[in-house]
């Protein structure tokens, strides 16, 4: 019982700073698109986070968020923000640590990225726009399992059982 309160006690994660890395606002066709008053547009969203380790135990991730709105073919506006936190993380378990890293952190980002891209898109003129709640979690468990699909099809040698014709 000792020996699981200290192993827990050795487990550190302390945010240690939270900043904008990049940040980029577009809206080539202005002022032409605020003349259309009944906008329906299609909006694409990306994501993707990405580590970097420093010193220290010391850990930036780093979550990017790409929109794009189209109206038809035209674009409204295309917005990417790399919202970026340095982490202290020391005492996890490799898979402990991965979970963190990969769904976690990107978590305690994402508020801020939502609030700077929605007062961005406002400043470009445009209505309110809200980021929906992203389940970290289950992207992270989807991305594991792609992994583990890929490394069991690569084991097998890409064959899929068929005959060739």
């Amino acid at each position: 019982m000792a020996e699981n309160e200290k192993k827990a006690a050795d487990k550190q994660l302390a945010i240690q700073k939270i900043y904008v890395k990049d940040f980029s606002f577009e809206s080539p066709h202005t002022p032409h698109v605020f003349a259309k008053t009944d906008w329906s547009p299609k909006t694409d969203l990306n994501l993707r986070s990405s580590h970097t380790a420093g010193s220290d135990n010391n850990h930036e991730i780093v979550l990017t968020v790409s929109i794009e709105a189209k109206e038809g073919e035209q674009t409204l506006f295309l917005v990417e923000l790399h919202q970026a936190g340095l982490f202290h993380i020391s005492g996890y378990a490799d898979d402990e640590f991965k979970a963190l890293v990969g769904s976690f952190c990107p978590n305690i980002l994402f508020p801020y990225a939502r609030e700077a891209i929605a007062t961005m898109i406002s400043r470009g003129g445009f209505p309110e726009f809200v980021l929906q709640p992203i389940n970290f979690d289950a992207l992270y468990a989807q991305g594991l399992a792609q992994t583990k699909a890929r490394a069991e099809a690569e084991s097998n040698g890409g064959d899929s059982g068929g005959t060739a014709h």
